[in-house]
């Protein structure tokens, strides 16, 4: 297996989705019970109707007089079956968004809990297409394949029943179309099933390629690269292409099969009923009814056998998402509890993206309660590596990160993000009114979110069309970097986080935003344990400690003063920064 393989997201085995499966179904039992029966009893009703066309028949030709009465039993049997058809098809589909609910919700919830490297690595258009094309194809089948199968697989089985009671010899003589139904069915599924996972992994692989130069446009255009990623897709894009060619090509041949199955199958349904009629062995009512017996199997067996093929996709769907749902979530962990104080401990820290190398190479660091470190360096002097290692969100590390002296594999992640809270610098806007922004992650009243705007000195929220209720986003009021930078401080502000990490938090605002980030930081920061990777060195100057790195290790560590008197690295980088 390549790396790349192995950091994909997992895909469910057929066993365990049939186990994650019938354990949501398992919870609306009495539903699902109540909903085949109705179901049953709607398509029974409705293939009583071939019998009494039978007896018409054999009235009409006998002279006798039970027309009104049969035509009358006739209206019942299609009105009863219709309206328990519809009833049942409605316990289906409320039966199946409800199972569509928990399972989409409940790999949402996987997904949360996991390291955000796990996801990052994986591809975000990997999960984003799990969590909506595949939950938007299981809808689909439920909505409408899966009712439409569950009619077919009755009508089916009753309809021979029926032929059954009319006459066996009738029954077996439909039953000569299922060899080749059986060897079609076989045929299509053993060549399909590779061919519908490999286009999902396709399709999610053009989702990611399209999601990372949708994202980095800037970066991209600004390399020129426009060509080198439209190439990506387009090879993404063909793949998927092919795939969904080869997957037609596959279903008109097996539409092939099932015509030849059913022109066998009421030849032969046709040729007993003429024998038998003329060797006085059965009606022509019987005749006549078991032909349109047979007629009405034509729509079932079909759809039988061709909604496998949209079952067949459904099941890759929910492989994909129930391999998300697998996925070792920690909620067997212990919970840690409130934020505490705030203490940081790391001891002898290595971390590497690749086996085999070292990336980060810290050896033992504290932060005491309270205190705020600042760390300055190089670009890749592995400063966002260690906060991402700080805060949780790199798994692999070797050596030991404890937060308030319990280490941080024992959190549980929700504890974790509650206690530790990382800000990077492309924070991002969430979707509607600021106000909504603001309480996403605090039950903040609305006497502390207007101290904190004052605090933070962020009054140019008031100043919006809407203050507050403006609402902002991709659809909404568009925000300059340096007031979306701002809006995230005021998130960090209200946090209840005993743990604040800024990673280059205002290093998108120009000098002007500069300040004013700057000061709202150390705020937010408040009392709190501050860990600042810091973009301008004035940042640094207001720390209770600056940590020097470079190649990933750490080279220097003390105050400002110190470390300018010590005449090393730290003092070179503020000659430059204050020369310039």
């Amino acid at each position: 297996m390549t790396d790349i393989e192995s950091d994909r997201l997992p895909i469910a085995t057929r066993r365990e989705t049939v186990r994650g499966l019938s354990a949501v179904l398992g919870r609306s039992r009495s539903l699902v019970v109540l909903a085949l029966l109705t179901l049953a009893a709607g398509i029974a009703a409705g293939l009583f109707a071939p019998w009494v066309v039978g007896a018409l028949v054999d009235d009409i030709i006998s002279g006798g007089s039970a027309l009104l009465p049969l035509c009358a039993l006739l209206a019942a049997s299609a009105v009863i079956g219709a309206t328990l058809a519809w009833a049942g098809r409605v316990m289906l589909a409320r039966l199946g968004q409800k199972a569509i609910r928990e399972v989409r919700e409940k790999a949402f919830h996987t997904a949360l809990t996991q390291p955000a490297a796990r996801l990052e690595a994986a591809g975000t258009g990997d999960l984003v297409a799990r969590l909506s094309g595949d939950v938007r194809s299981v809808g689909q089948v439920v909505e409408d394949a899966l009712p439409a199968f569950l009619v077919a697989l009755f009508g089916t089985v009753m309809s021979l029943g029926g032929m059954g009671l009319l006459d066996p010899r009738f029954a077996f003589a439909a039953l000569t179309a299922a060899p080749i139904q059986f060897f079609a069915l076989r045929w299509f599924l053993r060549r399909s099933a590779p061919v519908y996972r490999a286009h999902r992994v396709a399709a999610a692989e053009r989702g990611q390629r399209t999601i990372e130069a949708v994202r980095g446009v800037d970066t991209v255009m600004a390399l020129r690269a426009e060509e080198h990623h439209l190439q990506k897709i387009a090879e993404a894009s063909e793949e998927a292409i092919a795939l969904e060619v080869r997957a037609t090509c596959l279903r008109n041949n097996f539409n092939v099969f099932l015509n030849t199955a059913e022109f066998v199958g009421l030849s032969a349904v046709l040729v007993v009923g003429y024998l038998l009629v003329s060797r006085g062995e059965a009606q022509v009512g019987a005749a006549t009814a078991a032909a349109l017996y047979f007629l009405g199997l034509f729509g079932p067996m079909g759809a039988l056998l061709y909604r496998i093929d949209d079952l067949q996709d459904a099941g890759a769907s929910l492989a994909r998402l129930f391999g998300v749902i697998n996925l070792p979530c920690p909620e067997e962990l212990v919970e840690v509890g409130e934020p505490g104080r705030g203490a940081l401990e790391v001891r002898d820290l290595r971390f590497g993206y690749r086996a085999h190398q070292v990336d980060l190479d810290i050896g033992d660091l504290s932060v005491r309660p309270g205190e705020t470190i600042a760390i300055v360096g190089a670009s890749g002097a592995g400063k966002t590596t260690l906060a991402r290692v700080i805060a949780g969100t790199l798994e692999g590390a070797a050596g030991t990160v404890l937060h308030d002296g319990v280490p941080i594999g024992q959190w549980h992640p929700h504890a974790l993000r509650t206690a530790v809270v990382l800000l990077s610098q492309e924070p991002h806007v969430f979707a509607g009114s600021v106000l909504d922004d603001l309480r996403l992650f605090s039950d903040a009243t609305d006497d502390r979110i207007a101290d904190t705007i004052d605090r933070l000195r962020a009054r140019w929220i008031l100043g919006l069309p809407a203050g507050v209720d403006t609402v902002i986003g991709e659809a909404g009021h568009q925000l300059t970097a340096g007031q979306a930078q701002h809006l995230a401080l005021l998130r960090v502000a209200l946090a209840d986080a005993s743990t604040v990490i800024l990673d280059e938090a205002t290093a998108e605002a120009g000098s002007v935003d500069g300040e004013v980030l700057d000061l709202a930081a150390q705020i937010a920061i408040g009392e709190r344990t501050g860990v600042v990777i810091a973009h301008r060195l004035s940042q640094a100057v207001g720390a209770d400690r600056i940590i020097v790195m470079s190649d990933g290790k750490i080279m220097e560590s003390g105050t400002h003063e110190s470390l300018v008197a010590a005449s090393g690295s730290y003092a070179r980088l503020w000659d430059a920064w204050t020369a310039w």
